[in-house]
């Protein structure tokens, strides 16, 4: 069985889009394996949640929170898929001028409510993008399509 692995990304700068495009094309490498599915926040939908196997969020750090987006694309669906999505195997990627503990707190606190399961500690790319950070989102991609594919969670 194929499966389905939802990445769900905002950037403001092309900071986040470009973690984003990195984990994408780290995913991809098991494409055979794993359907993904790449959605801006504010174009996500329940039914992609509910579709998926696996999430990964990509959020900018604002104001020490995560963007508008990512927080208006868990609004809409918190709800509906209540119950729905527990134990969910998630990851994070964050890129932020400053630490990054407050966009990660803030997913982490939701993803909580949600029932879901972090597999991975949050990528955190502080200034723009760090050095290796695009490497790492690529792995992180990667990492995240195997364990799906290979039943790990």
């Amino acid at each position: 069985m194929v499966k389905h692995l939802l990445l769900v990304w905002h950037s403001q700068s092309g900071h986040t889009q470009q973690l984003a495009d990195a984990a994408t094309a780290g995913a991809r490498e098991l494409a055979d394996e794993v359907e993904l599915r790449v959605r801006r926040a504010f174009d996500a939908t329940l039914d992609d949640l509910l579709w998926a196997h696996g999430l990964l969020l990509g959020t900018p750090e604002n104001f020490g929170y995560m963007s508008g987006a990512m927080k208006d694309f868990l609004d809409r669906t918190y709800y509906p898929a209540e119950g729905k999505t527990i134990g969910l195997p998630y990851a994070l990627f964050i890129s932020c001028d400053n630490d990054g503990s407050g966009a990660a707190r803030a997913v982490e606190r939701i993803a909580t409510g949600y029932g879901w399961k972090a597999v991975a500690d949050p990528l955190i790319s502080r200034g723009g993008l760090a050095p290796g950070a695009l490497e790492q989102a690529r792995e992180l991609g990667q990492a995240m399509a195997a364990g799906l594919s290979m039943g790990l969670f």
